[in-house]
């Protein structure tokens, strides 16, 4: 045998072990590894075959998964390694002048060390799926608090239509006191079409009121109201609900960290939901995150301005920006208000949520698990995220509306808590009216459906109508990168 014809089959060897052995007279063995590859094969063929995309990325979502994935990762690539080994061996390579001894030596050390890298890159990937998803779902830290029930597979939902998450920006910083949610909108998702209406609220809502019965609603009977600081500004807005609760423990009988709990009550309340969980997010360290997705595409309508002095500028114009310009764009208030800001932090939420596809997360996954492990605080349960992954791939292909509540549609000073839920109540009426857009499965099918897209807005009933597309008015903003 030449040595290209033992490169060539250890090449082979690797692609369909047993190969080399067959070749090389060792049938029996030749026979096993070539009968176990297919098994394994068929298996992984079947997994695809029986689960659609969202049941698969959803499982691979919980500990005992990311486990097994990563202790197979590891036994596959030291077994191929072993195989690419055992096959040079037996094909005798001996026989060959010193030369070819030499290359074809040389060749399958290398081989050998090629086959392992796809192995340790998946193990790789998969830690750092683990470490991401540990820091981040942890046990919340909420006094006296019984941890909620497993959710069960044949019903996750419990009956429920839909589930409300509170999504919330902070502004951490070393010298800053206290939780400040400067962003607060809530996600309502459709559970079976994955239609989403996203409520945004102002930070600078007043004379906020708390469910009654409850601790906060018994201190405050008339609204939240506290006296002003001593610079004349107000520490009484929706956005201190979540720092007061929890520098107060005693209006909650000594229970701590009850910030999260009161401010998902309150939002709840206030739009008439009920919300199931909430995802907080360093909204700085969130530049991080879209630097990991390779920028974000947005149009920007005319300068913005930022930083201490003015001394920073975001340029009008459609162009793929960094973290940290898409960050000021979203949150610089120069030359601007609380309202215009709310704007276009929807636009970059938008954005982001058109743009970061499926293929784009896989690409850059490890950058994005680096990028969040450490930015995102939430009380979701680890055992929870089997079922929200495949909520999300519905959301992406989904009709996701907005509502501002910003004036003229409110007045943030003097509230109309009842005209708020209903609005709130007319959009998510609104949301489930509309079809469900057709999943993509790798299941087979009986009959040809069309391709999956997203459904359009119904018309808007007569009158003013407050709820708009996510990207409405964003200027293109939502354009893919």
């Amino acid at each position: 045998m030449s040595a290209g014809a033992v490169l060539g089959w250890l090449v082979l060897a690797a692609l369909a072990p047993g190969a080399a052995h067959l070749r090389a007279g060792w049938r029996r063995t030749g026979l096993t590894l070539i009968s176990l590859y297919a098994a394994l094969l068929l298996a992984l063929l079947a997994v695809v075959l029986t689960n659609d995309l969202g049941t698969l990325a959803g499982s691979v979502t919980q500990d005992s998964s990311l486990l097994a994935i990563l202790t197979g990762s590891i036994v596959l690539g030291v077994a191929w390694f072993a195989l690419i080994v055992h096959s040079f061996v037996v094909l005798r390579p001996g026989r060959l002048p010193q030369s070819g001894q030499i290359l074809t030596g040389t060749a399958a050390g290398l081989l050998a060390v090629v086959v392992v890298v796809p192995f340790g890159y998946t193990a790789q990937l998969v830690q750092t799926s683990r470490e991401a998803i540990g820091n981040i779902f942890q046990t919340p830290e909420n006094d006296g608090e019984t941890p909620a029930p497993d959710p069960k597979p044949e019903d996750p939902w419990s009956g429920r239509d839909r589930v409300n998450i509170l999504l919330l920006g902070g502004d951490a910083d070393d010298n800053r006191i206290g939780v400040r949610t400067d962003s607060m909108n809530l996600a309502s998702i459709d559970v079976k079409t994955g239609n989403t209406v996203l409520f945004s609220l102002p930070r600078n809502l007043e004379d906020v009121r708390f469910r009654p019965g409850t601790p906060m609603a018994r201190r405050f009977p008339n609204g939240f109201d506290l006296p002003k600081d001593a610079n004349g500004g107000a520490s009484d807005l929706l956005n201190s609900v979540w720092e007061y609760a929890d520098a107060h423990p005693e209006i909650f009988g000594g229970k701590k960290n009850q910030g999260p709990k009161v401010l998902m009550d309150t939002i709840g309340y206030t739009l008439g939901l009920d919300v199931e969980w909430y995802a907080l997010v360093n909204m700085w360290g969130f530049a991080r995150l879209i630097d990991a997705i390779g920028g974000v595409t947005l149009t920007v309508e005319q300068d913005v301005v930022f930083g201490k002095y003015n001394e920073g500028l975001v340029k009008a114009g459609t162009r793929k920006l960094k973290g940290a310009d898409a960050m000021w764009y979203a949150r610089s208030r120069t030359f601007s208000d609380d309202y215009t800001r709310m704007r276009r932090q929807r636009c970059v939420l938008g954005a982001i949520l058109d743009q970061a596809d499926p293929a784009t997360v896989l690409s850059r996954f490890h950058q994005i698990a680096l990028a969040t492990k450490e930015l995102i605080r939430t009380d979701i349960p680890q055992t929870w995220l089997q079922h929200l992954v495949p909520l999300a791939l519905k959301v992406k292909n989904a009709e996701v509306t907005s509502v501002q509540f910003v004036p003229p549609l409110i007045n943030t000073g003097y509230p109309d808590w009842e005209r708020i839920r209903e609005i709130a109540a007319k959009a998510v009426r609104d949301s489930s009216r509309v079809q469900a857009p057709v999943a993509a499965s790798a299941t087979p099918s009986t009959s040809v459906s069309p391709s999956p897209k997203k459904t359009k807005k119904p018309a808007k009933e007569t009158g003013d109508d407050p709820t708009k597309g996510l990207t409405e008015g964003c200027g293109g903003s939502s354009a893919k990168g």
